[in-house]
C-alpha cells in the first residue's frame, strides 16, 4: 500500500466541510483512498455504477435521511447529478440540528457539468480536492525512472513488468475513448479523439495551435477546442498558461499543452520501455513535462504555475508564483551536467525571481552560479509541499 499524500488533506476537509468532492481520472485510486479514510468514520459506501446501490437510491431523500448520522461515500457521482439538490436540503437540515461537517464524500471523474452543478447547488457547503496519479514524493524507494516511463496510475506503475504496464495503459486509453468520455460530452468518434490525443502527445509541451490541430483532424477550430476542453476537464491534459506582466517585452500568449501522465504519453506513442523512449524524439519534452506535472502536483494549492517566453528568446520552463508576488524560476534539463542558456538568464533579469533552480536527473544539490542551484526533482518537490513552505 503506497500512502497518498492527499490523505491528510482529505481527512481535514471531511472534518470541517459538510460535503467533499474528490475528483480525479478513473483508476487513479479515489475509491481506495475514500474507503481507507471512511473506515475511521464507519462510512456508508454507495457505488452509483452498481445497479444494487442505485436501487437503494430509488427514493434518495428517504434513504439518505436514514443515514444522516454517518459519512456517506457516493462513488461515480456524475451518474446521478439529480442528487445535488437533495444533498443540499439534507445538509441544511443537519446544520440546523448542529452537525456541520463529515456528511458526504463525493467521488467522480471531473467534468464541467459536475463542477458546475455541485458548485451552483452546494455553494458554501462543499470542498474540492484533486487526486492525481502517484508523484515522486509518494514513490520514494522505487526505481527513479519507473514513474517517468510507466506513469503514476497505480495499476501501470505497479505492474510486474513493462509489457503488462503498457497493455494496461493501452486498455485504459481504449476504455476512456469508448466508454467514459461519451458520458461527459457529446458523442465523439473514438478514433477521432484518439488521433487528437496522440497529436497532443507528439506535440508534448508545445505551444497550443488550435487551428493547426483542427486542420490535421479535418474539423473546425471550435470542434478541436471542444476536444481539448474535454480532455483538460477530465484531468488528462494540462494547459500551462503563459506569464503576463506589464513589461516592455513581446510575450508569448498561447498556453503550452501536454498530456499530464507521462505513461499515457508513451502509450499513445507506442513506446514500450525506457530503451525505446531514450531513442524517441519526444524524450526531452516527455521528461520536462513529467517534471513540471510532478512539481505542480506536489506544490501547495496556493502556488500557481506558468511559463515565461518572449519573442526575443527569453524563457523559463516553469515559473512558480505565490499570492504575495514571490516567484521561483525553474529550468528543467535532462542532463547530469546541466548548462544554462542565455534565454534563462534574460528571463530572470526581466522578472527578478526570488529563487532560481535547475531541475536535473541527479541527486546532488549544488550551485551553478551564486544565485542558481541545481537540484533533484524529488528535493524541489519536497520544498514545495505545504509542510516545508
Amino acid at each position: 500500500m503506497i500512502l497518498r499524500s492527499l490523505a491528510t488533506q482529505l481527512s481535514d476537509a471531511i472534518a470541517y466541510s459538510p460535503a467533499v468532492a474528490l475528483l480525479g481520472p478513473r483508476q487513479v485510486g479515489k475509491t481506495t483512498l475514500a474507503l481507507e479514510i471512511g473506515q475511521r468514520y464507519n462510512a456508508l459506501y454507495l457505488d452509483l455504477e452498481s445497479e444494487q446501490d442505485r436501487a437503494k437510491l430509488a427514493q434518495p431523500e428517504l434513504y439518505l435521511r436514514d443515514h444522516q448520522d454517518r459519512l456517506v461515500i457516493l462513488d461515480e457521482i456524475h451518474r446521478a447529478p439529480g442528487l445535488f439538490p437533495i444533498l443540499r436540503g439534507l445538509i441544511d437540515q443537519s446544520r440546523r440540528a448542529g452537525r456541520n461537517s463529515g456528511m458526504y464524500l463525493l467521488l467522480g471523474s471531473a467534468s464541467l457539468d459536475l463542477l458546475r452543478q455541485s458548485g451552483e447547488t452546494l455553494a458554501g457547503r462543499i470542498a474540492y480536492l484533486e487526486l492525481t496519479p502517484f508523484h515522486v514524493l509518494e514513490t520514494r524507494g522505487m526505481p527513479m525512472d519507473d514513474l517517468w516511463v510507466r506513469g503514476g496510475f497505480p495499476e501501470s506503475l505497479l505492474a510486474p513488468d513493462a509489457g503488462r504496464s503498457l497493455r494496461w495503459r493501452q486498455d485504459f486509453i481504449r476504455t476512456y475513448l469508448e466508454r467514459d468520455i461519451p458520458l461527459f460530452g457529446p458523442r465523439i468518434a473514438a478514433e477521432t479523439l484518439r488521433r487528437f490525443w496522440s497529436m497532443l502527445a507528439h506535440h508534448q509541451g508545445g505551444l497550443l495551435n488550435t487551428a493547426q490541430l483542427a486542420r490535421n483532424l479535418g474539423v473546425n477550430g471550435k470542434t478541436a477546442a471542444g476536444y481539448l476542453d474535454l480532455l483538460v476537464d477530465m484531468l488528462l491534459v494540462r494547459r500551462l498558461p503563459p506569464w503576463h506582466a506589464n513589461l516592455s517585452k513581446r510575450l508569448v500568449k498561447s498556453p503550452k499543452t501536454y498530456v499530464r501522465d507521462s505513461g499515457l504519453v508513451h502509450a499513445l506513442l507506442n513506446i514500450p520501455d525506457k530503451e525505446a523512449l531514450l531513442s524517441h524524439p519526444v524524450v526531452g519534452q516527455s521528461w520536462e513535462c513529467y517534471a513540471i506535472e510532478n512539481l505542480l502536483d506536489c506544490a501547495t494549492p496556493t502556488v500557481q504555475g506558468h511559463f515565461y517566453r518572449t519573442s526575443g528568446g527569453a524563457e523559463i520552463d516553469l515559473l512558480l508564483s505565490w499570492p504575495d508576488g514571490i516567484q521561483w524560476a525553474v529550468e528543467i534539463k535532462r542532463s547530469l551536467a546541466p548548462k544554462l542558456e542565455r534565454g534563462f538568464h534574460e528571463a530572470c533579469s526581466d522578472l527578478q525571481p526570488a529563487k532560481k533552480f535547475v531541475v536535473y536527473p541527479g541527486t546532488e544539490r549544488y550551485h551553478l552560479a551564486a544565485d542558481i542551484e541545481a537540484i533533484s526533482l524529488e528535493e524541489l518537490a519536497s520544498e514545495l509541499t505545504p509542510a516545508n513552505l
